[in-house]
C-alpha cells in the first residue's frame, strides 16, 4: 500500500494539504518551546530542592517531569512537520516522538486529577489522615499512572511496523497495520474516557474546595464576601484553563481518528478535521506553559522558593502549604 495514502479506498486519493501546518503551526511550536523550555526547567530547579514530604509535592514534580519530556518532543513535530528534516526525521517523529509528545499529555492530565482530588481530602476532609495522604502512596500511584499510560500506549510504536519509504507527504496512520489501527483507536477512546472523567473529578473536587472556603471565611470574617469571590475565581481558574487547553482537542480527535482508521469522511471533510485537530492540538500543548502558573497557584513553599530566588534569598524550609493552617491561610493552600 502506498504510504503516501490513509486507509480505504475513498481516503486513499486524499492529498494533505499541509501550507498552514508547515509554515504557522511550527513558528508557534517554535515560540512555545522556548518559552516552555525556561518555564519548566525553572519549575524543576525549584521543585527538587523541595522534600517529597506530601502526595501534593509528589503529584507536582511528576508533572514537572512530564511537562519536560512533552518539551523536549516539540522541536522533533517542527522539524518533521515542516520538512526541514529528512523523511527519517519524519518516521521517528510518528513512531516514537507522537508517541511520546501525547503519553506525556496524559500523564499530566491524569496527575492534575489527582491533585485536584489531594487538595480536596486535605482541604474539605483535612482530619483523620487517610493512606491516600501518605507521600508513598502518592510516589506509588505516580509510577503506577507512568506504567499505565506507557503500557497502553507502547503498542502504538510496535504496530507501527509497516516499512516506510522516502516520502515529502508520510502519514503517520500509514505506517499501521489493520491491527495497529484498532489499537489506535480503541487508545483514543481510552483517553478520551480519561480527559472528561478527569475533568469530571476537578469540576467536583474544586466545587466542594470553593464551597469550604467560603464557608471558612463567613465564620471567621464579617467582610468575607470580596476574599470568598477571589478565591473561588483563582480555583476556577485552574479549571477554566484545563477546559479551554484540552476540551477543544477532545472534541474533535475522535472525528479525526475514524477518519485515520476507518476513511469515515470525504477529502474535504479530512481536510478541515486535520487542520482542526492541528489547531487544537497546539492549544493542547500550550498547557507546558501555563502549568508552572498553575504551580505557583497551587504549591505555597513553589511560590516562596520562587520568590526567594528571584530575590537571591532560600525560601525557609520549615514553611508548609498544610491545608489545616488558619482560615487565613486556606485560601493560599487551596491555591
Amino acid at each position: 500500500m502506498n504510504l503516501n495514502v490513509s486507509q480505504g479506498n475513498h481516503s486513499a486519493k486524499c492529498i494533505r494539504d499541509t501550507t498552514v501546518t508547515s509554515v504557522v503551526f511550527p513558528c508557534l511550536y517554535s515560540m512555545l518551546f522556548l518559552a516552555a523550555l525556561v518555564f519548566n526547567c525553572l519549575a524543576a530547579w525549584i521543585f527538587f530542592q523541595i522534600p517529597s514530604s506530601t502526595t501534593f509535592v509528589v503529584y507536582l514534580k511528576n508533572v514537572v517531569v512530564a511537562d519536560l519530556l512533552m518539551t523536549l518532543t516539540v522541536p522533533i513535530k517542527v522539524l518533521a512537520d515542516t520538512g526541514l528534516g529528512s523523511w527519517q526525521v519524519k518516521f521517528f517523529y510518528c513512531r516514537y516522538s507522537a508517541v511520546l509528545f501525547y503519553s506525556s499529555m496524559y500523564i499530566s492530565i491524569l496527575l492534575l486529577g489527582l491533585i485536584s482530588l489531594d487538595r480536596y481530602l486535605k482541604i474539605v476532609r483535612p482530619f483523620g489522615k487517610c493512606v491516600m495522604q501518605r507521600a508513598i502512596f502518592g510516589k506509588v500511584l505516580s509510577v503506577a499512572v507512568w506504567v499505565l499510560i506507557l503500557s497502553l500506549a507502547l503498542p502504538n510504536t510496535l504496530l507501527s511496523d509497516r516499512p516506510p519509504t522516502p516520502s515529502s507527504n508520510l502519514k503517520c496512520s500509514s505506517l499501521k497495520g489493520p491491527a495497529g489501527l484498532y489499537w489506535h483507536e480503541g487508545y483514543n477512546y481510552f483517553c478520551q474516557a480519561l480527559f472528561w472523567g478527569t475533568l469530571a473529578l476537578m469540576v467536583l473536587c474544586y466545587t466542594f474546595i470553593s464551597q469550604r472556603v467560603y464557608e471558612s471565611y463567613v465564620s471567621s470574617r464579617s467582610r468575607s464576601d470580596s476574599a470568598a469571590k477571589r478565591t473561588k475565581a483563582r480555583v476556577f481558574v485552574v479549571v477554566g484553563v484545563f477546559f479551554v487547553c484540552f476540551a477543544p482537542f477532545h472534541f474533535t480527535r475522535v472525528p479525526y481518528t475514524l477518519g485515520q482508521t476507518r476513511a469515515a469522511h470525504t477529502c474535504a471533510v479530512q481536510q478541515r478535521l486535520y487542520v482542526t485537530k492541528e489547531t487544537t492540538l497546539w492549544l493542547s500543548a500550550t498547557n507546558i506553559c501555563l502549568d508552572p502558573l498553575i504551580y505557583i497557584f497551587l504549591c505555597g513553599r513553589f511560590r516562596r522558593k520562587l520568590i526567594g530566588a528571584m530575590r537571591g534569598k532560600s525560601a525557609p524550609m520549615g514553611v508548609t502549604d498544610s491545608a489545616t493552617e488558619s482560615v487565613p491561610r486556606l485560601e493560599m493552600s487551596v491555591m
